[in-house]
């Protein structure tokens, strides 16, 4: 059964009785055995995370959880929305807009957290739910190494945030959307060499609500917007083919304007004209070269290299048995001493960018997140934490005179899914020059140029990287001479980024970020951006990844 939110609201009383409040009854069971929405239903029926009486239910939940012996508990209601627009040169290859509402509780009992979740909303649906989360902390405490502990953070936080946007991606017409895509198509199909173009819009709002048994109450609607293309040329004797994907155009937390600013119609036939001379590049010779990378290139390095090695609950091995520990570890031997980069190499971790993928009022567990230094002056000095994990690092904190506290780095990625530890915006910091990367091509006297991303291979603790590219340019004498191909860099993490020998200023910064940075067990997505700034690297190593029979 559906609802529309007039419906809805008319039987917001009845929660008190316990009759049915959920806009839909439709559901399946997750890998975890909770109950799952299924997709389909308009946005339209959704009800808001905040209406009253979906904070009634929340609170029921906390009720029970209380009466049930949790020390802590905390209620997630999410209804989100995501739409899909894909096209294929001159044709509309599929739209697709789904949507979920349910909510999820987490329990802390005897120091062991429990969760679980439903679609069902009506009080008893809930209550059930909770008693679940409760019972499966308590089978949890069997095989607890430590109980948990929580950096304190404030409590009765009441409190709503939004993304920055301008124009609801979600009240724009599908025709409108479809136009702007295939004219992009037809103006970078006009450019000779072009074989084909797809083009595409992702959107996501996310209405989310968090009650905590301490007094918070805080509600969220967050956006994501990302319009990408890829445009291949082929020989005229069919006997190579060339491809450049808009990795300039980053994903971000903005709305429908960010897809009117990106200017893809206007900007395609370049990107269609760098295909067509990719196939005349000439390979690589291997060896070692200065490197020139922009944001668009070294965002994903920076996230592979520098991001992920940082999440704690790696460094302490959590995720070795899907996604690899951390060279930057063991926690008392690294923090504070090992050097990872020169000088010139500021890293900081960051939600609260404007207009980034990350950007969040409150995490998943109620945190207001604040900026926080990860290395400082190419020396590590701080993980990614949430309250759980800062508890395990109070010696440090208290050594260095820090307080004890989360990052704010707890995410789920539904209401179904319970939160745990995801990296923020993690991101360079600007140099105090006008360095750009046109400025900083000028001075280089033998080198490569990279923009855009590429394929890329890390190995389990991000220690050993090969990362390609988009766009390859030859470097002489301080100018672009052509494009090369089949580039690709390799590097230790650390020597890399020792050999970091000048960075742009804060004119030449950039974000650049994904939605699937996967991570978990089991696993969950999470969107995360990270800001760059052109970066000169001296003698990396080159190979050249053409294929040879």
């Amino acid at each position: 059964m559906t609802r529309s939110r007039r419906e809805f609201l008319k039987a917001s009383a009845a929660v008190a009785a316990g009759g049915l409040v959920a806009t839909r009854s439709a559901s399946a069971l997750s890998p975890s055995g909770s109950l799952i929405a299924a997709p389909g239903l308009l946005s339209s029926d959704l009800p808001s995370a905040d209406d009253p009486a979906i904070k009634a239910l929340m609170q029921a939940a906390l009720d029970v959880a209380k009466t049930g012996g949790a020390s802590y508990a905390d209620v997630r209601v999410a209804a989100r929305r995501q739409q899909n627009v894909n096209t294929r040169d001159r044709i509309v290859q599929g739209v697709s807009d789904t949507d979920t509402f349910g909510l999820g509780v987490r329990t802390l009992v005897d120091g062991a957290w429990g969760f679980a979740a439903t679609s069902r909303l009506d009080k008893d649906s809930v209550a059930n739910a909770t008693r679940a989360a409760l019972e499966q902390a308590r089978a949890n405490r069997a095989s607890q190494l430590r109980p948990v502990q929580l950096a304190p953070t404030p409590g009765n936080q009441v409190g709503e945030w939004k993304s920055p946007i301008e124009t609801d991606p979600f009240n724009v017409a599908i025709t409108d959307k479809v136009a702007l895509l295939l004219a992009a198509n037809e103006s970078a199909l006009n450019v000779k060499g072009v074989r084909n173009v797809t083009s595409s819009m992702f959107f996501l709002r996310e209405e989310k609500s968090l009650m905590t048994s301490d007094g918070s109450f805080l509600v969220q609607t967050i956006y994501r917007t990302s319009p990408s293309m890829s445009i291949t040329a082929v020989s005229a004797d069919f006997s190579d083919f060339q491809t450049v994907q808009s990795s300039e155009i980053a994903p971000m937390g903005l709305g429908y304007e960010w897809v009117i600013n990106s200017k893809m119609a206007e900007r395609a036939p370049k990107w269609a004209e760098l295909a067509v001379q990719k196939l005349s590049a000439k390979p690589v010779e291997p060896g070692r070269y200065d490197l020139l990378l922009h944001p668009s290139n070294l965002w994903l390095t920076v996230h592979e290299v520098i991001a992920h090695p940082t999440e704690l609950d790696r460094a302490l091995g959590f995720e070795a048995n899907y996604a690899g520990t951390s060279f930057i570890a063991p926690p008392a031997q690294v923090l504070g001493k090992l050097r990872i980069g020169s000088d010139l190499l500021n890293v900081v971790g960051d939600r609260e960018q404007k207009g980034s993928l990350g950007a969040i009022g409150w995490d998943d567990e109620a945190v207001k997140p604040v900026k926080f230094d990860i290395i400082k002056n190419g020396v590590f000095v701080d993980y990614q934490t949430t309250r759980e994990q800062a508890t395990m690092m109070t010696d440090y904190y208290t050594s260095v005179g820090k307080p004890v506290r989360s990052y704010g780095c707890s995410y789920a990625q539904s209401w179904a899914d319970v939160q745990f530890q995801r990296m923020p915006n993690v991101s360079m910091v600007p140099g105090n020059t006008d360095n750009t990367f046109e400025s900083m091509i000028g001075s280089m006297d033998k080198g490569i140029a990279i923009v855009g991303d590429g394929s890329f291979s890390i190995d389990q603790q991000r220690y050993n990287g090969q990362f390609a590219g988009q766009i390859f340019y030859e470097v002489k004498g301080g100018k672009i001479v052509g494009q090369l191909k089949d580039v690709a860099y390799q590097f230790r993490t650390p020597d890399f980024w020792k050999s970091l020998k000048a960075i742009g200023g804060q004119k030449s910064y950039e974000l650049g970020g994904a939605f699937g940075d996967a991570k978990g067990q089991p696993g969950q997505s999470n969107s995360v951006s990270h800001g760059c700034v052109p970066s000169l690297f001296q003698q990396t190593n080159i190979i050249n990844t053409g294929r040879r029979a």
